[in-house]
């Protein structure tokens, strides 16, 4: 007999439940640890549910707009407010963003990020882009000073509900590794991803203009002047 009156192969039996219940619950945790630590390239190597959100990205023409409300001189300088405006998806007359600010001069970059998915990264095997507007800011400002147009790591508005069949903290992991590109262009290179600019700079603005942007096939940026009718 064992102690408390247990015969010894009880107690056997009992140590063995308790080693295999602890190793499930080892089992368990690592698991929502695993889960808790998985990165976008998790994402982009296993979740098909991602890859067919890509796939529903469509080639775009126009992306967005901006308006010279006015410029005037204050103490001798030139400022220039300037209305940007952020299109929908597929319908170009859409506003889902706008934004207005008043730059130093009149001279103004508009800032995007373009990221392009290759046929690897598309559960359709075509190549995909994103477009992403970053920061609008004048010559007499530096990049870093600039005004931000959409929240960085955060979803675009443009494309608000493209990931809905992703789990929160998936979405989440896929924008912040996306806005990232920005700082650190080759940290999706293995998974086809990659990040290219385009700044589009406009001198001598004028009130009564409005700026298109627009994407060639290549996708780059492209602005067009048009009249404000």
């Amino acid at each position: 007999m064992g102690r408390k009156g247990y015969p010894v192969t009880m107690k056997k039996v009992i140590r063995t439940i308790l080693g295999l219940l602890a190793l499930v619950a080892v089992v368990f945790v690592s698991g929502t640890l695993f889960y808790g630590t998985k990165t976008v390239h998790d994402l982009l190597g296993e979740n098909k549910q991602l890859k067919r959100a890509i796939a529903t990205l469509t080639q775009e023409e126009q992306i967005g707009y901006a308006k010279v409300l006015k410029q005037e001189f204050r103490e001798g300088r030139l400022y220039s407010t300037i209305r940007f405006v952020e299109t929908a998806r597929g319908n170009p007359l859409e506003t889902v963003l706008q934004k207005e600010v008043e730059i130093d001069g009149d001279v103004v970059h508009f800032d995007a990020l373009i990221v392009t998915f290759s046929s690897e990264a598309v559960i359709d095997g075509k190549e995909r882009s994103l477009y992403l507007w970053r920061r609008v800011y004048g010559d007499n400002q530096a990049p870093a000073a600039g005004f931000s147009i959409e929240e960085p790591g955060a979803e675009p508005a443009r494309y608000a509900g493209l990931l809905s069949r992703l789990r929160m903290k998936d979405q989440k992991t896929f924008w912040s590794a996306i806005w990232n590109l920005a700082n650190d262009p080759e940290a999706l290179e293995r998974h086809g991803i990659k990040a290219v600019y385009g700044n589009a700079v406009y001198k001598k603005l004028k009130p009564g203009l409005i700026y298109v942007f627009k994407i060639s096939p290549t996708g780059q940026l492209i602005p067009e002047t048009v009249p404000d009718l």
